[in-house]
């Protein structure tokens, strides 16, 4: 996982918002702004606040990450400027299990694939959520990620940023668990997103192997402490008490993306032998977009499905495997290309 970027670069860059500070945010829709928007280094493109949330206000947390607290990264358009009357699109990026919004990668990632794009770019803070509302949180006590994210941050975006506030200019997407969570949220809410893209998503919660996963990020500390339960977000796993597993399974209920833009990428794991376990991990969720692909066909719904085996054909120092940062440097770079042809912008 990519370490935590320093708030404070001295880097001789040029500014690229008109304003010499980050736009400041007023509380509201159930959160409660704790830092204000502070830019991350001197291109003065990305900023970082962080907020707490009635609906997750006990989340559990990784190193570096402050109990009770969200944060959320922000990347501006270069040029932004909130006098304006300019507004820009808004794509919401997911993260996937054990990583944080605010990582270095995360970040040279957006900046480098919207450089030239119009769009505003948010990372909130997923946790180890599942982006679901939490059936069995037991200790940890209300776990609604899914009101959090579509019910607070959302509006709150729109209501301190320059956005088009409606479906014709927001899309979602993201890595892994977040692409899961970007399918999901835009299934449970098509009138909210224009697009969505899933990067290495596992979306099938049907298949045993996602279950398993699932499972695990609940129980591994490394995903977080405290840990939880097996049963914790979707309920049991098992036949017949996994109702809510199937209920809330993207790649099963797809009919409900017709009229939305959709994006699927996925690599093959390339060479087993090579970091085994990123090449495993991509090869079974695979199996997950495969299923997708085939509903999203069987549905009549028309979709991009980039699905590049081993890599070499995809990016330079791609090899198809699980998080490797030229494979979603290239997921990111062709996504915001589709969002930028098919979403209002200036």
């Amino acid at each position: 996982m990519a370490t935590v970027f320093a708030t404070a670069l001295a880097l001789a860059a040029p500014v690229a918002a008109a304003e010499t500070g980050p736009p400041q945010f007023d509380n509201g829709f159930g959160l409660t702004v704790t830092e204000q928007p502070a830019w991350v280094d001197g291109n003065h493109r990305t900023f970082t606040f962080a907020v707490r949330s009635d609906q997750v206000p006990t989340p559990s947390v990784l190193p570096g990450q402050l109990p009770g607290q969200h944060v959320v990264m922000v990347t501006l358009p270069v040029g932004y400027d909130g006098t304006a009357a300019t507004r820009y699109p808004v794509l919401y990026s997911l993260h996937g299990n054990a990583d944080l919004p605010n990582t270095q990668r995360n970040l040279d990632i957006t900046e480098s694939s919207t450089r030239a794009a119009p769009l505003i770019t948010v990372h909130p803070n997923g946790g180890r959520s599942w982006y679901s509302n939490w059936v069995n949180p037991g200790a940890l006590g209300t776990q609604n990620w899914e009101n959090f994210h579509l019910g607070q941050v959302i509006p709150l975006i729109d209501a301190n940023l320059r956005t088009i506030p409606a479906r014709t200019g927001r899309a979602i997407a993201g890595h892994s668990m977040g692409g899961f969570g970007a399918v999901h949220y835009a299934e449970h809410r098509p009138e909210e997103f224009g697009y969505v893209g899933s990067f290495s998503g596992g979306l099938d919660l049907q298949n045993s192997e996602q279950r398993a996963v699932v499972a695990e990020t609940e129980l591994d500390p490394a995903s977080g402490t405290p840990t939880t339960s097996v049963d914790a977000i979707f309920g049991p796993p098992i036949w017949p008490f996994d109702g809510i597993w199937n209920a809330q399974s993207p790649a099963q209920h797809v009919s409900a993306l017709r009229g939305m833009g959709v994006a699927l990428y996925i690599g093959n794991g390339g060479d087993l032998t090579v970091d085994p376990l990123h090449a495993v991990v991509e090869s079974r969720a695979r199996e997950t977009n495969l299923v997708t692909a085939a509903n999203l066909t069987a549905e009549g719904i028309p979709f991009t499905f980039a699905d590049y085996g081993d890599g070499s054909a995809w990016a330079p120092g791609c090899t198809g495997k699980h998080n490797q940062q030229p494979c979603l440097q290239a997921d990111m770079d062709h996504f915001v290309g589709l969002l930028m042809r098919t979403l209002q912008h200036p």
